[in-house]
């Protein structure tokens, strides 16, 4: 619904609680039942011409409450995605390139030194998720990939034994902290699916799409309901 027939319907809704006021106003009412009944046809119009004058305001509350995203988690959990940060694969490629060229360190969580899971640690804790230490928690962590043809980029690869971990980049690349006396790097990925114990896909590839609601939108759904209730209201008090 466009602006100019919000702004119409809002006149129409005005016209009619006038021709309701009217009626109470000039109507002669002898039992308590009709003066009760008219006390309340004239709060009921009052209530609906502030509501008029203001479409958004009576469902402010039900929009933002149907809008609101629901809470998830920003831990790493077996079995699900960490959704809670926002973060996708695609982030997790970004801020692990940060660490180029970090020199390997045992133990290692900083920039002045990390191994591969410090690393993979290091790298989701910059995107709000947190992920355990070492790698056999890790590889128990998010939803399995099939193979490496499913494998986004950010997911986690652990070969067969869990000694080290590597994150996916995609088109074949991987990026890990190797070994002592090397560096954070980005390599092709030399690991077969008969080498690879585990995929591990921590929070999801793509971000999700959630349409957007406009204030136009919202307007018109006010109004809309308003208007029936009107209606409705108005028709019971006829009868």
């Amino acid at each position: 619904m466009s602006v100019d027939a919000v702004l119409s319907r809002i006149d129409e809704i005005r016209t009619r609680i006038d021709a309701l006021r009217s009626e109470v106003a000039g109507g002669t009412t002898t039992t308590t039942t009709g003066s009760s009944g008219a006390a309340s046809s004239t709060a009921f119009a009052d209530a609906l011409s502030s509501a008029a004058d203001d479409p958004l305001s009576a469902s402010t509350s039900a929009t933002s409450a149907a809008t609101a995203a629901p809470a998830t988690s920003v831990d790493a959990g077996k079995g699900t995605l960490a959704t809670g940060s926002g973060a996708t694969g695609a982030d997790v490629v970004a801020d692990a390139k940060k660490y180029l060229g970090v020199p390997y360190v045992f133990g290692g969580t900083t920039r002045s030194g990390m191994d591969c899971s410090g690393l993979v640690q290091t790298v989701f804790k910059d995107l709000g998720v947190t992920m355990p230490r070492v790698v056999p928690d890790q590889a128990d962590m998010g939803v399995p990939v099939g193979s490496l043809a499913d494998a986004k980029p950010g997911d986690l690869i652990v070969p067969k034994g869990e000694q080290h971990i590597v994150i996916y980049l995609g088109d074949g690349k991987v990026l890990h902290a190797p070994r002592p006396g090397k560096d954070v790097r980005i390599v092709d990925n030399w690991y077969k699916d008969s080498d690879i114990a585990t995929i591990r896909r921590i929070v999801p590839s793509e971000a999700s799409a959630t349409p957007a609601v406009s204030a136009g939108g919202a307007a018109s759904s006010a109004t809309d309901l308003q208007t029936a209730a009107l209606l409705s209201m108005m028709r019971g008090g006829a009868a």
